[in-house]
């Protein structure tokens, strides 16, 4: 999907919504864990529920991978069913990959062919080398892990050397890679206040924002220091959609959630003059 795809989406829906797919047969309702594949189940419903008020779905592998092959399947059908009945949705796997080049170049194959999703999180710990595979990929993208909403993410990713902080360098060393402009970054919600200065270094990139919601982030915060004229945010919301009932009314909740925040986006979209 180009960006300016992804961003006709938005205006069209006044929506930058992403739902997390974090599914945990622990956390489904309990019908559904009599079906043959109650991971896609859970999901198919929560897709066709939400799809009018989200740009984009993010499965998290982690919780497909822990399932073993039936999680790996699910996940193939979750992506297929996406492509084939909304095909106008941005998918982003999840997988937090971060390897040598050879490597690189396989996950990104797997990612981007296989299983034909639209975006991959990508881990710069390893740089350049590691990243560029991904980029090779016609209108396909590399999320870049970048200021994460976690606690950990003191330990290291602002620390100061040379008058910037180390997610500052992430941005500014990744401009100069072959393919950049197919480079996206990951903020935490919980971080609003370093948009600012995020949208310094990149000022037209989309930022994946993570946090709203369970972790406590504020869409409002977010939006108003992390909106550019094409949008450029993708604000994901997991556990608040996909958990908001755990009852046979599981997916007219998270309907309901997620039709909350759009509307929210949507002032927000009209108050920076993009809709």
């Amino acid at each position: 999907m180009t960006q300016e795809a992804l961003f006709d989406q938005i205006k069209f829906k006044k929506s930058f919504l992403c739902v997390g797919l974090d599914i945990d047969l622990e956390k489904i309702p309990s019908h559904l864990k009599k079906q043959e594949d109650p991971i896609f189940t859970f999901a198919k419903e929560i897709i066709d529920a939400t799809h009018s008020y989200a740009v984009a779905y993010k499965p998290n592998l982690a919780f497909f991978e822990s399932y073993g092959v039936q999680g790996w399947k699910a996940f193939e059908k979750i992506t297929g069913y996406l492509n084939e009945h909304y095909s106008d949705h941005f998918i982003i796997a999840d997988a937090k990959r971060g390897d040598i080049g050879n490597t690189a170049a396989r996950y990104a194959k797997a990612f981007f062919e296989t299983y034909e999703v639209d975006a991959v999180t990508v881990a710069p710990y390893m740089g350049q080398d590691a990243v560029e595979p991904f980029l090779t990929f016609k209108d396909k993208y590399a999320i870049l892990l970048t200021l994460t909403s976690n606690p950990g993410a003191f330990d290291f990713q602002f620390t100061e050397a040379e008058g910037q902080k180390l997610y500052e360098k992430v941005l500014r060393t990744s401009l100069e890679w072959k393919g950049s402009d197919q480079l996206m970054y990951v903020v935490g919600a919980t971080k609003a206040e370093a948009l600012a200065s995020i949208r310094k270094i990149v000022p037209n990139a989309f930022l994946l924002v993570p946090g709203i919601g369970a972790q406590g982030g504020s869409l409002e915060a977010v939006s108003q220091a992390g909106l550019n004229k094409q949008c450029g945010l993708l604000v994901n919301s997991s556990r608040g959609i996909i958990y908001k009932s755990q009852d046979k009314d599981f997916a007219i909740a998270a309907a309901a959630e997620a039709q909350k925040l759009q509307e929210e986006m949507a002032v927000y979209l009209d108050q920076k003059g993009i809709i």
